[in-house]
């Protein structure tokens, strides 16, 4: 290799010497397409999430059930008619497709074959179906199925058939998840509210104030989460006011750990530093500076929270200490019907299946957002 020396520059001809930026483009190459921002990098990611979509769909339609299904026929959600009580469920359409579970079927036992003719007992189009023939005592016998409906000469059609007072379960549901759901999200934004800011004041200032808060929260979540919220109602009585305020007794520690977690892990960053270094204020720095940086995992344990709240409103129904009557929810709906269980099961099939989407589908939305707003999956 040979060493170029001062004397070798001087004699170096420069007509040999060319400018190469001045042939070639050396500028950044333009972007072809704009650019996505974190946000729209999440939501590009959620839809690629296939169950995470559907669980959302089931979210949105039982939402519009939930407002509109009380008005979607005449009966009041207490209407009351002891004439027409544990009707079985009936919608013509099904029925006429021989779907088994909407045909307004009765099953009928140890009824005398000699009487299935007689139209005034039995009106026409009421039997649907006749099994199990037997001879008790030298009398044919028979077990049948009937038109709840004809059989008792009922006009009015209950898609999901009425309770022990012979009210509407279709109205009933949809307003019980109503109500669930309202009692769900409203104590879950109030966690939310009270742990962001618990949450940010302790991991932001740190030392002996963040010391005697999380002392202060791990007293309080000492206490087992049922019992806290059975003795906070049987003081305050029930209500929904009552039942939302016993759910935010203790719920709101897991955000404010959470939040907590997230101000350590932020606040010490250059950005952050420069911001205190020009005199912002402190609440300026938390609410504009850090807690942006934490959006995802709080929008995650949101979506998160709405099924456990849910199922927390429906056991305390469940036990009793829900809503006062005649306002239904899903937990007082599966409390009233486990005591007919073995002789009208659907009335507890439809709330069972309602709230069992519904848990499962937040499960599945907050596992989805959880997934989309994770910054090491950006622009995956």
């Amino acid at each position: 290799m040979k060493i170029f020396d001062k004397k070798d520059y001087e004699n170096l001809d420069t007509s040999k010497l060319r400018l190469v930026q001045m042939e070639e483009s050396i500028h950044d190459a333009k972007f072809e397409t704009k650019p996505v921002g974190f946000f729209k990098d999440a939501m590009l990611r959620f839809r690629k999430n296939k169950s995470s979509v559907v669980a959302s769909i089931l979210i949105a339609i039982i939402i519009v059930f939930a407002i509109f299904g009380p008005m979607m026929n005449d009966h009041g959600f207490n209407d009351q008619d002891l004439n027409r009580v544990n009707a079985p469920p009936k919608i013509n359409a099904l029925a006429n497709m021989g779907v088994d579970l909407f045909d307004g079927g009765m099953s009928m036992v140890n009824r005398r074959v000699a009487n299935l003719a007689d139209t005034e007992q039995y009106p026409e189009g009421s039997i649907l179906d006749v099994y199990n023939r037997r001879f008790i005592n030298g009398i044919e016998m028979c077990d049948l199925e009937v038109d709840y409906y004809l059989y008792n000469h009922v006009d009015d059609v209950y898609w999901f058939g009425t309770d022990y007072l012979g009210r509407d379960l279709w109205t009933r549901l949809w307003r019980g998840a109503r109500v669930s759901l309202v009692i769900a999200l409203v104590s879950v934004v109030v966690n939310v509210v009270i742990g962001v800011t618990y949450g940010s004041i302790a991991g932001y200032y740190g030392g002996k104030i963040d010391m005697v808060m999380m002392r202060i929260t791990e007293v309080i979540n000492a206490f087992p989460n049922i019992v806290v919220m059975t003795l906070f109602i049987m003081i305050f009585g029930t209500g929904i006011m009552s039942i939302i305020l016993a759910l935010v007794v203790r719920d709101w520690i897991g955000t404010a750990r959470l939040i907590r977690a997230q101000f350590y892990r932020f606040k010490e960053n250059e950005y952050v530093l420069a911001a205190r270094t020009l005199g912002v204020p402190d609440r300026t720095l938390i609410f504009r500076h850090i807690l942006p940086n934490s959006i995802g995992p709080i929008i995650t344990r949101t979506a998160l929270a709405v099924p456990g709240a849910i199922f927390s409103e429906s056991f305390l129904a469940y036990i009793g200490l829900g809503l006062k009557p005649p306002e239904p929810s899903i937990g007082i709906l599966l409390s009233e019907g486990q005591k007919v269980l073995l002789y009208y099961p659907t009335q507890v099939l439809f709330p069972a299946i309602l709230i069992s989407v519904l848990c499962i589908s937040f499960n599945m939305f907050g596992n989805g957002l959880r997934d989309a707003f994770d910054p090491t999956q950006r622009g995956a």
